[in-house]
């Protein structure tokens, strides 16, 4: 009998204490919480930034809006090899805007106007993107069928921050357009005629252009004078990295 009774008066004894043991583990687990750390930032993406300025050096060949890409290690042309549609529409009537929207292109920008005789323009160029690595530079000789000039598949990793390098360029035939000067065939002020013609009527094949005859040399169907002649180089080409 008394130990029945001891029995229940232990039990009765143990639930208070088991409660207490209870309260006493909820209140150490708060005690114990570790507050989660806060993610950092990611970091901003890094920016690249390019100043181009060309220098036309002819007598009298206007050049058409300077083109500006980056892009991967893709070309814009290689000698020997047919010009792009993009190409041709830019060396016959200087349109560059299938130049800029050609899928490779990453980031672009283009002058607003045309650049004279003797004078100078700058255009920036900026991405974020690591994919750009290369950089292409065209533009038009107007007073001409298909001239162009300018410089592809330039390796960014040369150019250090703050860091310039120019080069003098020739000038390319697009191979897409006869050199015949005639009426109608040149877009620039000497002409206004026709620009890009889709009809390809000579070696489909970019080279050095052979340069303008002219009338005052013997070529008498041409529109064009000695004063549309140029000699290589035609343009002065600085590249800066600024970012």
């Amino acid at each position: 009998m008394f130990l029945a009774n001891s029995k229940v008066f232990l039990k009765r004894l143990a639930m208070p204490l088991a409660a207490t043991v209870l309260v006493g583990a909820c209140g150490s687990d708060n005690d114990n919480t570790v507050a989660m750390p806060t993610p950092a930032p990611e970091p901003a993406p890094t920016e690249y930034s390019y100043e181009v300025t060309m220098v036309n050096l002819t007598h009298g060949q206007p050049l058409s809006p300077i083109t500006v890409a980056l892009h991967g290690d893709e070309m814009l042309w290689q000698i020997g090899m047919p010009a792009s549609v993009a190409l041709e529409k830019l060396a016959e009537g200087g349109d560059n805007s299938e130049l800029l929207a050609m899928e490779f292109i990453v980031a672009s920008n283009s002058a607003e106007g045309a650049l004279m005789p003797g004078s100078s323009t700058s255009v920036t160029v900026t991405t974020t993107s690591t994919a750009a690595t290369h950089l292409s530079v065209a533009t038009m000789l107007v007073n001409t069928n298909d001239a162009f000039s300018g410089l592809t598949g330039l390796e960014l990793s040369m150019l250090d921050v703050d860091a310039s390098k120019t080069w003098h360029l020739n000038v390319y035939d697009a191979g897409t357009e006869a050199n015949t000067e005639a009426m109608g065939t040149i877009p620039g002020p000497a002409d206004s005629g026709m620009g890009y013609e889709q009809t390809r009527d000579d070696i489909d094949l970019v080279a050095m252009h052979p340069g303008v005859v002219s009338k005052d040399d013997g070529l008498t169907n041409s529109v064009l004078t000695q004063a549309h002649r140029f000699d290589n180089p035609s343009i002065k080409l600085t590249i800066t990295r600024t970012k």
